[in-house]
């Protein structure tokens, strides 16, 4: 019997891959076994779908069923956008969510003494200093918005920028001032590879302990852990240079931060590191449980991978 020639096939773990891509005015589809984009006229650009993260549709794009499956199988998250980068609906989850995860993640989120710890940890880590002593999750979230609304004047001050505040609507998106557009972008650019992430290492993007009630909840506090020292900086000295298209100054420098800062190799561990804070351990996924379609023979170190 004769030895393959080739080494079988294994997806890349999600740290070692390209944060993000924007499609526009395409039409995604696998083409002769290739995941291509192919444009009005004919043109066939060709997408290594295996080795990014998170594929950002822009309006214009349609997606055939083949695409969508194969993004699936090999753990890229599809994510869609509206004009400049602002999320409206995201479809996908690369990683398969585990049942001991979600239980894991469910139960810290139900227990509120678990809970706080959590959001404690998640203020540390933030911050960088341990939060006061003895204060609710509400009071914390006050306590939050307070800093962050104080580092967004002192951003502003630093680049030279005009701010007022907070503010814009997505329904209308060129009524917003620079400084919110470029602010909105960059954190949509960082929810796609935090969600993707966390689908990765099979937790719920619901289940949230700082921010509750959205789809996105949990993504939101993963993200708020990295946003200041990664795309907010960002975000506000690009609007002091005023460029033409500012959305896309943004995406730009946001997907060159990602990758010198090593995100996504960061995201996943940091994700273990605060819900750790509850101290209980990971449930144990029962003997009958349903593993991979196809397994790996090794761990790619993201727990949550379709294989």
């Amino acid at each position: 019997m004769t030895e393959p020639v080739l080494p079988p096939l294994s997806p890349i773990s999600i740290k070692e891959r390209v944060s993000l891509a924007f499609i526009e005015k395409g039409h995604l589809d696998v083409l002769d076994g290739a995941f291509v984009v192919v444009d009005a006229t004919g043109v066939r650009t060709h997408i290594p779908v295996g080795g990014v993260t998170c594929l950002m549709l822009e309006p214009g794009t349609r997606v055939s069923h083949a695409a969508a499956a194969m993004a699936a199988r090999v753990g890229c998250l599809l994510v869609w956008v509206g004009e400049a980068g602002v999320r409206l609906y995201s479809s996908g989850q690369p990683g398969g969510a585990r049942s001991d995860r979600l239980l894991y993640q469910a139960k810290l989120a139900l227990d509120e003494d678990l809970r706080l710890k959590v959001v404690r940890k998640m203020y540390a880590l933030r911050f960088q200093e341990e939060p006061p002593a003895k204060r609710s999750i509400q009071q914390l979230r006050g306590i939050e918005g307070v800093r962050v609304r104080k580092i967004y004047g002192i951003l502003a001050k630093r680049y030279g920028v005009e701010w007022k505040h907070r503010d814009y609507d997505a329904q209308k998106w060129g009524s917003g001032d620079i400084p919110n557009r470029c602010l909105s972008s960059a954190t949509a650019c960082l929810y796609g590879i935090t969600e993707a992430a966390v689908l990765a290492a099979g937790y719920a993007p619901a289940i949230g302990f700082i921010h509750t009630g959205k789809p996105l909840s949990f993504v939101y506090d993963i993200a708020d852990v990295y946003k200041f020292e990664t795309v907010v900086p960002a975000a506000f000295k690009i609007a002091s240079e005023k460029p033409v298209n500012p959305e896309q100054a943004v995406r730009y420098a946001c997907r060159e931060i990602f990758r010198t800062t090593k995100l996504l190799s960061r995201i996943i561990p940091g994700i273990e590191e605060i819900l750790a804070a509850g101290g209980i351990p990971i449930p144990e996924n029962p003997e009958y449980s349903v593993g991979p379609a196809i397994p790996n023979k090794e761990s790619l170190g993201d727990d949550g991978h379709r294989a």
